[in-house]
């Protein structure tokens, strides 16, 4: 029996405690909790706190944007000449490699063409020929002289000289040009950047035999789309790379015409020189593609998407208010907005997932001019009570009567001045503070 009072006695102390605590955290909730729609109190007896959210927001600005893009081009040199045999025949000597630099008409190598020593026989024979016909007409002009040849017979003479000196000048160029043919020489100054022959080669008429890049700026070959050249122009910068390099340059040519190979447009521009990057490499070429120039820009932060479509928020009385925006252009730093904002709304370029229409936000400059306000009032305004008690005004009463400052009975009648309880000792009032009342 004992036992079952004692079970009973328990389970009823349980009950007691769990209703207490029962009462004590309800107590608190009606007391700390917000009343409203999901805060403590309200009908899901859940707190609620209303936030408020510190942003930046200004005004759209204007400016201009503009889009990269990166290719890819091929260097070559400003002047570039490609040497071709001119007659077949052995290559008898070579005389530059690649890398050498020469000077405009420098031999460069010779050919044995197999046509020299014919034209040059042809030559010697027309010569003798128009020696010949020289002596002729010369004898004959004797005899025309004294009348002993006639008109008809002396100008068949002066014919057959004209015609044996039209004979040699053209074995003479013909022996020139064979001359010239076996002899390679450069016809302009520069650097030999490949030689495709060696000594004993035989070579075909028309082989390409070496190869000269002119002296000067070099020139950078690049395609771009049909979208990408409408909006390119003579003069524009160019930044091309090259093994963490930087060099620049201009855009020279655009062709109007598509190329068959690729189906682009082929580009020209110009660069600096640099020993570093050999004629015929692959260089990455950065320009500008695409550029708004005065529109309305806003920060890239401050435009949100949803479903593919851009809005952003603006600071309206404290409230967030979402609005609808066309994007243009943007870059790292800017987005031009073509149409849902205007130049006086104030639009939230701080990033914060507490955004939301109708959301409390707070711009920081206020925040930190309030901040300012309360941190000069800590520094130079009314100085706390507590503060001021220990700082020497009114002390309180238990440090007054805990630090011995009441004089025994026997002190105070000797000064014939009796402090008021719970004040310090007459001493204190003599050095010149009058003793304040006990509180």
């Amino acid at each position: 029996m004992d036992k079952k009072k004692k079970i009973m006695a328990g389970a009823g102390a349980a009950v007691i405690i769990l209703a207490g605590a029962a009462f004590f955290l309800t107590g608190k909730g009606a007391k700390g909790g917000q009343r409203g729609p999901g805060g403590m109190g309200g009908p899901d007896g859940m707190m609620q706190e209303s936030t408020v959210t510190v942003v930046n927001a200004a005004n759209p600005t204007t400016g201009d944007v503009s889009v990269t893009s990166s290719l890819t081009g091929t260097v070559e040199a400003a002047d570039v000449v490609y040497v071709y045999a001119k007659a077949g025949g052995d290559v008898t000597a070579v005389n530059v490699k690649a890398g050498d630099m020469v000077s405009q008409g420098q031999v460069l190598m010779e050919i044995n063409t197999e046509q020299v020593e014919s034209a040059r026989n042809n030559m010697d024979s027309a010569q003798v020929n128009l020696s010949q016909a020289q002596s002729n007409l010369s004898r004959m002009q004797i005899l025309y002289d004294s009348g002993d040849l006639s008109d008809q017979e002396y100008e068949q003479y002066q014919n057959s000289l004209k015609s044996a000196q039209l004979q040699y000048e053209s074995a003479k160029l013909q022996y020139d040009k064979q001359v010239e043919y076996s002899t390679i020489t450069a016809p302009i100054a520069g650097r030999v950047e490949s030689v495709d022959v060696d000594v004993y080669d035989r070579v075909n008429q028309s082989a390409q035999l070496c190869v000269i890049a002119g002296e000067g700026q070099n020139s950078i070959t690049f395609y771009a789309t049909q979208r990408m050249v409408q909006n390119l122009k003579t003069g524009d910068e160019l930044e091309i790379s090259k093994n963490g390099n930087t060099y620049t340059g201009n855009i020279t040519e655009i062709s109007n015409m598509v190329d068959e190979s690729n189906g682009l447009f082929k580009v020209k521009g110009d660069m600096e020189s640099s020993d570093e990057i050999a004629i015929g490499s692959t260089v990455k070429i950065t320009l500008v593609t695409e550029r708004a120039e005065n529109v309305m820009l806003v920060p890239v932060d401050a435009i949100y998407y949803s479903g593919g479509k851009g809005y952003v928020y603006l600071y309206e009385d404290g409230k967030a208010k979402m609005a609808s925006v066309e994007v243009g252009l943007y870059d790292s730093e800017n987005a031009q907005i073509l149409s849902g904002v205007n130049a006086d709304d104030m639009v939230v370029s701080t990033w914060s997932s507490n955004l939301y229409e109708g959301a409390d936000i707070r711009l920081k400059s206020d925040a930190e001019a309030a901040d300012a306000a309360g941190d000069g009032q800590g520094a130079g305004g009314q100085t706390p009570a507590g503060d001021a008690q220990g700082a020497g005004g009114q002390a309180p009463a238990g440090d007054a009567q805990g630090a011995g400052d009441q004089a025994p009975a026997d002190d105070a009648q000797d000064t014939d001045s009796k402090a008021p309880q719970g004040a310090p000792a007459a001493g204190g009032a003599q050095n010149g503070n009058a003793a304040p009342k006990a509180q």
